[in-house]
């Protein structure tokens, strides 16, 4: 899904730079570029969900949240 939505927002993109958006096309690249923002905002949370802080002795820490 995500490359095919990179590629969208890309294509929308250079189309824009080339001859303009329509207003529905506009509308299609802030929605796809949110739902990419979206998707990779998630992915950063499971990484970091799965991240460890290991000290000097060894000691493993879960990374936690700002609170």
């Amino acid at each position: 899904m995500t490359e095919e939505l990179i590629k969208r927002i890309n294509f929308l993109s250079k189309k824009s730079k080339a001859e303009g958006l329509t207003e529905a096309e506009k509308a299609e690249q802030a929605e796809l570029r949110q739902q990419y923002i979206k998707e990779f905002r998630q992915g950063m949370v499971n990484t970091l969900d799965n991240v460890y802080i290991v000290d000097e002795k060894g000691n493993k820490k879960k990374v936690e949240r700002k609170k």
